[in-house]
């Protein structure tokens, strides 16, 4: 059953709606332009450069033999430990060698023994040969057994001499300084004389070093033709006359901390690999490297020139196309379509070309990109190396 409505009502409701309709709108207040992080373009002289892969290695390394059959009496180093030029490693058993030295000095003290009853004989066949009591022969015949002696006497002092040096040899020294492996022999092992025998040990020279990396095929031809173009009729220089240095780091090193200057590069490419092997040398007097170790090689390939950089966190992307957001005059964002170089280490990016030219003086978005609308006004805050605390906190609340 329907309640009619009251007039009273009807009438209170009439008289809301007029004067809602009759009063002014309320309108937020208008909300402000965001604020972006900016900075202009920097200008810096570069040097383009290449990256291959190498690796570190000794610059001499000697496998340590005996010169001399003998048992093993002493090890004067331990495994692992730098040992220096000469400095005694292995110490055979001398008494074999100075038997053989003694039982020569001996045979040749018996030959000057007879030499000397030799020429006693030889002076009196010098007179008896004046009196005519023996013939010129006869006397030729004593005096040739003399110079015999002599030569007997020579020989034998040599054999003295090749036993000393196999006593000398029975102290295995080292012929360069440098890091000695583990020993492959014991003491009281039997160690014979000639290439065939074990190596007792094994010496890698630490300073200098040698970084050898390849070349591919392509790239060789590239730095040819930029060295042609350079040298002009100039006949070119090898590669250690030049001194080209060149840059190189660890794989657990932060960038390239390490130097060396190039010092070879080999006289063919090969031809199962396309590439070239090239070479640098590397001082390293505190021995912080290890021959063998992997190492990132970075090598200039041309000239000092001054490049237009920017952070790559500035870099947009549309498909296939790159571009940076520009603040203008009006704090309004614009698009500009660039072409880009390689990536620094320091996160900066190279600008070969930009459309319009991008000018040293221009603003570019560099942080709250995606708070950038392009053709809409920004607020634009200069990045330093300390932001302002309004855009530090405003980043954080949007986050």
């Amino acid at each position: 059953m329907r309640v009619p409505a009251r007039p009273e009502g009807l009438a209170a409701a009439f008289v809301m709606a007029l004067v809602a309709g009759c009063g002014p709108a309320v309108v937020g207040p208008e909300p402000s332009p965001p604020k972006v992080a900016v900075s202009h373009p920097v200008i810096r002289e570069l040097v383009d450069e290449d990256d291959y892969r190498g690796w570190l290695q000794a610059s001499q390394t000697v496998e340590v033999r005996s010169r001399v059959r003998g048992h093993i009496k002493r090890i004067h180093f331990t495994d692992g430990q730098i040992v220096e030029k000469n400095q005694l490693l292995f110490e055979l058993d001398p008494r074999p060698f100075q038997v053989m030295i003694d039982e020569a000095l001996a045979q040749a003290k018996a030959l000057e023994a007879q030499k000397y009853a030799a020429a006693k004989e030889r002076e009196r066949y010098r007179e008896l040969v004046q009196k005519r009591a023996v013939s010129q022969q006869e006397f030729e015949k004593v005096e040739a057994d003399v110079l015999s002696y002599d030569a007997r006497i020579a020989a034998k002092m040599q054999e003295v001499e090749r036993f000393r040096l196999d006593l000398e040899y029975s102290r295995v020294t080292a012929e360069i300084g440098g890091r000695i492996g583990r020993a492959q022999l014991t003491e009281g092992n039997l160690v014979n004389a000639g290439g065939s025998d074990p190596v007792l040990t094994t010496i890698v020279a630490l300073d200098p070093l040698y970084v050898y990396f390849s070349v591919d095929e392509r790239s060789l031809q590239r730095y040819q033709k930029s060295r042609r173009a350079h040298l002009g009729d100039k006949a070119a220089a090898p590669v250690r006359e030049e001194k080209v240095p060149f840059r190189f780091g660890l794989d657990t090193d932060e960038g390239y901390p390490h130097q060396g200057l190039l010092d070879f590069a080999d006289n063919k490419v090969d031809p199962s690999t396309g590439t070239i092997e090239v070479r640098g040398v590397v001082q390293d007097p505190k021995r912080l490297l290890t021959p063998g170790s992997r190492v990132r090689v970075r090598i200039p390939v041309s000239d000092k020139y001054p490049a237009t950089l920017v952070p790559d966190t500035a870099v947009n992307t549309d498909q296939d196309r790159k571009y940076l957001l520009v603040v203008d005059e009006k704090n309004v964002v614009q698009r500009r379509n660039v072409r880009l170089g390689r990536l620094l280490d320091d996160g900066m990016r190279i600008v070969l070309g930009a459309e319009p030219e991008l000018k040293p003086d221009e603003w570019i978005i560099v942080e709250g990109i995606q708070r950038a609308r392009l053709l809409y006004p920004v607020e634009p805050v200069p990045q330093e190396p300390a932001r302002s605390a309004a855009l530090r906190e405003e980043t954080e609340v949007r986050r």
